[in-house]
């Protein structure tokens, strides 16, 4: 079950075994590049095999949606439309890249070092609270995305 941040520049990569219990890190995926970046996340797919894939959705902090959002909308469409039949569902993601800093921070990882995988660290925050939402629910976490022709 890869999980992907909403970034600009990157794109954190975490995975999940079958059994849903841990989320780890995968590797930061360049996002500036948009193409590249889709390719290599279908790419992540076919290697991890997921039921679903988790794409963070950048809100503020009242919960509203900015261009940022709109922008992640459209990359996790496009990323539907390429891996279907791989469902992919969009879930909020306030707060994880903050709370992925303070983590690495705490760490001991220097602030330079902890950029690159902060992304990682924030995806991995997303799919453990995607995984805890669907154990305690029983329901899909998020929003599914669909996959329109």
């Amino acid at each position: 079950r890869p999980a992907t941040p909403a970034g600009a520049a990157r794109w954190g990569a975490a995975s999940a075994p079958p059994d849903g219990i841990l989320a780890t890190p995968v590797e930061t995926v360049p996002g500036r590049d948009v193409p590249a970046a889709q390719r290599r996340l279908r790419q992540l797919v076919e290697e991890y095999e997921p039921i679903e894939v988790v794409v963070g959705l950048p809100r503020s902090l009242k919960g509203g949606e900015g261009p940022a959002a709109v922008k992640v909308r459209g990359f996790a469409q496009e990323l539907a439309r390429s891996i279907a039949p791989v469902a992919v569902r969009l879930l909020d993601e306030r707060m994880t890249t903050v709370t992925a800093g303070q983590g690495l921070r705490a760490s001991g990882v220097k602030s330079k070092k902890g950029r690159s995988v902060i992304d990682q660290a924030a995806a991995v925050i997303i799919l453990q609270q995607a995984l805890e939402s669907e154990r305690v629910s029983g329901n899909p976490p998020g929003e599914g995305v669909e996959v329109v022709i």
